[in-house]
């Protein structure tokens, strides 16, 4: 099985400029230093890595149905949108 969350903290890790150690489950992004377009840039690779479509507006990033609150979060958002797209 696919290691979701590893893959994931390494796309965070790759936009942030980080090294995959220090991108945690808790991380918020805005602690991880992810400004809006490294965010749209990791969205696209979690798309393109998982090929799955994240319900993510940039322009309300607030409202989305996808939540990005944390990098635990992202991780079982994506995890969803697999089950889903599996089903």
């Amino acid at each position: 099985m696919m290691d979701i969350s590893g893959k994931i903290r390494a796309i965070i890790a790759e936009q942030a400029m980080l090294d995959v150690a220090d991108v945690t489950l808790d991380a918020r992004l805005a602690d991880l230093g992810v400004d809006s377009l490294a965010l749209v840039e990791a969205i696209f690779a979690i798309e393109e890595a998982f090929d799955v479509s994240v319900p993510f507006n940039a322009n309300e990033p607030g409202r989305a149905a996808f939540d990005i609150s944390t990098v635990g979060s992202i991780v079982a958002a994506v995890e969803g949108l697999i089950a889903r797209t599996a089903a």
